[in-house]
């Protein structure tokens, strides 16, 4: 019985990808003969990569399932599976545009911001391969209220450690992000200001998952949780007049602030569209304050290799 020949996978330096038999090569170029336009000489000095595809890469009729680089991230969240040096992408959301590049293996750089330019951030996370199954991925987020309010700061160091590769992922992530900015009050009626720093933070936990159904469709999750904060009181005080008296008396009011448990999450269709581009449509709910509610607008996105 002759055993089938394995197929193989051939990225060039453009990102163009040619899947099938390799019939031949040499020092010169490659002939191949793929699944979509038949036979393909390919120059030598044009590869990129070669490499045969495993049997979890093949849907059920034996067809390449290629995984993309958007497979590195889910709805909001990233994963720990590694780039390529020239692997950039954006991703457009209702909101405004992420852009992330690839500068080298295993380090992405980005940066994310709304239509207004408020507030701007921005990514760096670098992969650490464990073994062929699994991935360590170490980043932050780092941002600025921009024009907006310039004195606004935010950070949100974190770790993500993936299970499987770009044609079907999972990853839990955990990190902690912190805010500060100045708050400045009014104190009448010595018509004085006072500024003080502020800073506020919280850990957060993320579940995430990706399965590539075929070469067009995959079901994506994400999800974000950030535990209740503790209890914290907050006393104010201020002057009030006093008519019959003709004074000014001393009114002090204290409040008591506890955040509750936040958990967002979002299932979510990708299709791609074409090999450089996907679009996906997401369903996010969200339980906050012992209630739970979905929310109205879909969670559209618009991803696109550049």
């Amino acid at each position: 019985m002759q055993e089938t020949p394995p197929l193989y996978v051939v990225v060039k330096n453009d990102g163009a990808r040619f899947y099938g038999y390799i019939l031949s090569q040499d020092a010169r170029e490659v002939l191949m003969e793929t699944q979509e336009t038949g036979q393909v000489f390919i120059p030598r000095h044009e590869i990129r990569e070669i490499r045969q595809i495993a049997s979890r890469e093949l849907d059920e009729k034996g067809y390449y399932v290629p995984g993309e680089v958007f497979s590195t991230r889910y709805a909001f969240t990233t994963n720990g599976l590694p780039t390529q040096k020239g692997e950039s992408y954006i991703l457009w959301n209702l909101f405004g545009p992420d852009i992330q590049f690839g500068v080298s293996d295993n380090l992405d750089l980005g940066i994310m911001t709304t239509w207004i330019g408020y507030p701007i951030i921005g990514t760096v996370k670098y992969s650490l391969p464990i073994n062929k199954d699994w991935n360590l991925g170490l980043g932050t987020l780092l941002g600025t209220g921009s024009w907006a309010k310039a004195d606004l700061g935010m950070a949100l160091p974190y770790g993500a450690i993936t299970y499987g590769d770009r044609i079907m992922n999972f990853t839990f992530s955990t990190g902690y992000g912190g805010v500060w900015y100045k708050d400045e009050q009014y104190h009448y009626p010595s018509d004085t200001y006072t500024s003080e720093r502020v800073s506020e933070g919280s850990f957060f936990f993320s579940v995430g998952a990706m399965f590539k159904l075929g070469p067009k469709l995959s079901l994506v999750f994400d999800s974000f949780l950030m535990p209740a904060g503790k209890e914290t009181t907050e006393t104010y005080s201020y002057y009030n007049y006093n008519w019959e008296t003709d004074s000014y008396y001393t009114v002090t009011e204290t409040y008591i602030h506890k955040r509750s448990t936040i958990l967002l999450m979002v299932p979510a269709l990708r299709f791609q569209t074409r090999a450089e581009a996907a679009f996906q449509v997401g369903f996010a709910g969200i339980r906050a304050d012992g209630e739970t509610m979905a929310l109205p607008i879909p969670m559209l996105q618009w991803f696109r290799k550049l």
